[in-house]
């Protein structure tokens, strides 16, 4: 609504009051009824006075047709501000949620900082928020070196948890990248999960692995001395050419770190850039 109309005062252009307006002169009226041959003139600057009830009346209807001038003006504007209210943008269902600090959503890497690290552009791809089931391998005892990043390590007592897959930008999958956040109650708990793991590497030289739909695929594991927080290993696809899965675990605080890269060529210096990012990050 326009300053013009918010201010106007509807009681600010009344007429004046009977009391104020001159009276007119009567006419002198004859003997017998008549009227005489020469009318008296009204003096000069004055007019018939209505009467008093009259007055009102035309106050009344000067007051109401200043009324609706008003709220014929009003209506354009309350017309607009409602269309207004009901255009405006409401927050998108399907934009970006707001991430908070010190969750493991904010401690993830983004798929521009694992591009500049890995050397390529990345783009994000599945995230999952809970641990995979155990894998099916064979022998039985590989479980945990096939499946890292699964229940077999991570079990049931964390309190969050966050995988996270990138992969190359042409969407051929000759570049893969995951990051892995367990975070535990406490820091005994995020311990445990990671001797868990360091212990299960140092049982399986090599597996098979069967996936969901029922293909098979061979993986030889060689891991590096483990030291009291962090284990690094390779799994290499025995029947692909040159293309091997690069991990590095950590813990840290009540958090378990996982890294890796999978590509054809020595993905080893990369993978090292991104778990000392990731655990750069991550608050403990």
């Amino acid at each position: 609504m326009t300053k013009h109309y918010w201010n106007q005062n509807p009681a600010a252009p009344a007429p004046p009051t009977w009391q104020q307006t001159p009276r007119a002169v009567p006419p002198q009226l004859g003997r017998g009824g008549a009227a005489p041959s020469t009318p008296v003139q009204p003096a000069a600057g004055t007019g018939t006075q209505p009467p008093p009830a009259a007055q009102a009346a035309r106050r009344g209807n000067r007051l109401l047709r200043h009324w609706r001038l008003l709220v014929a003006a009003m209506m354009p504007c309350l017309l607009l501000a409602g269309i207004g209210w009901w255009l405006w943008p409401q927050p998108s269902a399907s934009g970006p949620p707001h991430i908070a600090e010190g969750t493991v959503q904010a401690d993830l890497l983004s798929a521009d900082s694992v591009s500049k690290l890995a050397g390529t552009a990345m783009v994000a791809g599945p995230q999952s928020n809970r641990p995979h089931a155990p894998l099916t391998v064979t022998p039985s005892e590989c479980a945990i070196a096939a499946g890292p990043t699964t229940q077999s390590v991570y079990g049931q007592a964390w309190k969050a948890f966050l995988s996270a897959t990138y992969q190359d930008a042409a969407g051929s999958g000759s570049y893969t990248v995951n990051q892995v956040i367990g975070v535990f109650p406490d820091s005994k708990k995020a311990t445990a999960a990671f001797r868990t793991l360091a212990d299960g590497l140092t049982k399986c030289p090599s597996s098979t692995l069967t996936d969901q739909a029922g293909r098979t695929s061979k993986w030889a594991y060689t891991a590096h001395p483990a030291t009291e927080v962090a284990v690094a290993w390779t799994a290499t696809q025995g029947d692909t050419a040159n293309w091997a899965c690069y991990h590095q675990a950590r813990v840290k605080g009540a958090s378990l770190i996982q890294t890796s890269v999978c590509q054809a060529g020595d993905g080893e210096p990369t993978v090292s850039m991104i778990a000392d990012e990731l655990t750069g990050k991550v608050t403990g």
